[in-house]
């Protein structure tokens, strides 16, 4: 006697925005992952980067925006996927509307939290390179590393540790000092 197969359903775009307001998730390729809650550890980082971030790009009278999550990505054209990177770096205004970004920012940071590991080594890096992200950084906290893609200039990612200070690909003269990260974590 044959089975039927079953069914996944395939969501879009409309499913997302179809979420109660305090649930977020992703979109890719016709699923939807719930993100959970973000600990202490992920938000103190996440805060110090995009401070980091901010400040130097005022400071240098930038064109780039710095957005950190939830902000709305919509990596390619046909809206089949919507990230919500922890960290994105547009530099290009006419790929922002009120909904987020349309198309690839210049720089995304991800931070590695226990339901998202294989999502951000993994899942994203992929989706990111092909969908033209300069830059790409996972910031593991339980590793204490960052790994950082050069996809630009396809070069092999670099690893780095929060005794480390890094320079941007995306900005010749940035540097971030992942010791100071270290020490807030350690206060």
């Amino acid at each position: 006697m044959a089975q039927a197969l079953t069914q996944e359903k395939i969501y879009t775009i409309d499913a997302i925005y179809a979420l109660p307001d305090d649930r977020r998730a992703e979109l890719i390729d016709g699923q939807i992952y719930d993100l959970a809650p973000p600990d202490t550890t992920h938000q103190r980082i996440l805060s110090f980067l995009h401070l980091e971030i901010g400040n130097y790009v005022r400071a240098n009278e930038g064109s780039c925006e710095v957005f950190p999550a939830p902000f709305a990505v919509f990596p390619f054209a046909d809206h089949s996927k919507y990230l919500e990177p922890d960290i994105s770096v547009i530099c290009d205004a006419s790929k922002l509307d009120n909904r987020g970004c349309n198309g690839a920012p210049d720089w995304i940071i991800e931070i590695v939290s226990p339901s998202s590991r294989l999502m951000d080594y993994y899942t994203k890096l992929y989706l990111y390179r092909s969908a033209g992200v300069k830059e790409y950084w996972i910031v593991d906290p339980m590793k204490q590393t960052i790994l950082v893609y050069d996809i630009e200039h396809a070069a092999a990612p670099a690893i780095y540790t929060f005794s480390d200070k890094i320079q941007t690909n995306i900005y010749e003269d940035f540097y971030i000092n992942f010791s100071d990260i270290a020490n807030l974590l350690n206060n």
